[in-house]
């Protein structure tokens, strides 16, 4: 029996979310079905809403950042248990034979992955859904594979918003071996940033965040930022030139990066995480001298994700977040995108009307 679920869906990219029903499909052999207790808001989930990035087809439930409480299992899984924390990130599926699919890469599945809402859903068809459906709702069946154990020893509201800006910022610290004696800068302080700055400290790197004014400073250093850098200090930025490994960029607006690379030292990496929608130059001569990168990097696989979270548990890092109700999520919207957060929205599905 397909499982009834409620949630609030983007109908049009210029009107609101509202409330909206649909169907779950009943778990298959390999499948979990979830209550969903808290889905953290991303700003990918506004671009996407807003149709920003083309493409968007609606009504869409966003929400990739779930947490919640298994409530069956088919029956041929084994990882899993009724009652057991779990949570879902960006993607409930992929090809599963590519080369990066066999490496355990599956953010980089060749023929694309299957995001949590808004890719082709083959496996929808029997409750009448054509794409995926995200978090923003109290219920989601997902195959067991792209489903993660939350620690016991982490909250499921601020463990949610790890499931997307945890692995995000774990993934490049990780592939671009950070650890002690790192320097390691984190360009903007927001659901992403703060995040960075929480991993990088706890895997003994010696942090720096740059931001656009100080506001932020106290809560930087809380988590554990070293150094606060004023971008538009021209002083304070020559000082640090050529200071750090790693920059990791994750502001989500279009903004001025070819002034950062100067402040990479040699062999250095600027790494993109904010989901723009504009180019922004780069010049080659910062590059060229001082054998400098400008990367991108997009999540991380499945296995990846677990040892992130139990990294978290670990360390008892956890994301800084205001918990709303489903029914405050355009209000949510508009602060978020005037940065009025800190520094993640989570919402509480058990405050569904």
């Amino acid at each position: 029996m397909p499982i009834a679920a409620r949630a609030f869906a983007a109908v049009a990219a210029d009107k609101p979310l509202e409330p909206y029903r649909f169907d779950r499909r009943d778990p298959g052999a390999d499948d979990v079905a979830i209550e969903i207790k808290y889905c953290g808001v991303c700003h990918s989930d506004l671009h996407i809403a807003r149709n920003d990035l083309g493409g968007t087809r609606y009504p869409v439930v966003p929400g990739h950042e779930i947490a919640g409480v298994v409530t069956a299992v088919g029956g041929n899984v084994s990882r899993f248990k009724v009652g057991d924390r779990v949570g879902v990130g960006c993607m409930v599926d992929s090809c599963r034979t590519c080369p990066a699919c066999q490496e355990g890469e599956e953010q980089y599945c060749v023929p694309g992955m299957t995001q949590t809402y808004g890719s082709a859903d083959p496996l929808g068809e029997p409750v009448g859904q054509s794409i995926t459906q995200g978090g923003y709702s109290d219920r989601i069946t997902v195959n067991q594979d792209f489903v993660l154990r939350i620690p016991d020893s982490l909250p499921l509201d601020a463990a949610a918003p790890l499931l997307c800006a945890g692995i995000t910022t774990w993934s490049p610290l990780r592939h671009w071996n950070v650890g002690e004696g790192s320097k390691v800068a984190v360009v903007g302080l927001g659901g992403l940033g703060h995040m960075a700055v929480k991993l990088a400290h706890a895997m003994g790197a010696e942090v720096t965040v740059l931001s656009t004014s100080d506001r932020k400073k106290a809560d930087a250093e809380r988590m554990g930022a070293k150094h606060f850098l004023i971008n538009s200090d021209k002083a304070a930025m020559k000082a640090a030139a050529e200071k750090f490994d790693l920059i990791i960029n994750t502001v989500s607006a279009t903004h001025e990066i070819a002034g950062h690379l100067n402040l990479l030292a040699r062999d250095g990496t600027m790494v993109m995480l904010g989901l723009t929608t504009e180019p922004m130059p780069v010049f080659a001569m910062p590059l060229l001298w001082r054998r400098r990168s400008v990367a991108g990097s997009l999540i991380g696989g499945i296995r990846e994700t677990q040892e992130m979270l139990n990294f978290c548990a670990e360390h008892g890092i956890a994301c800084d977040i205001e918990t709303i109700a489903p029914d405050q999520i355009n209000e949510a919207y508009a602060r978020m995108e005037k940065s009025d957060v800190r520094y993640r929205f989570v919402i509480d599905m058990a405050r569904m009307n």
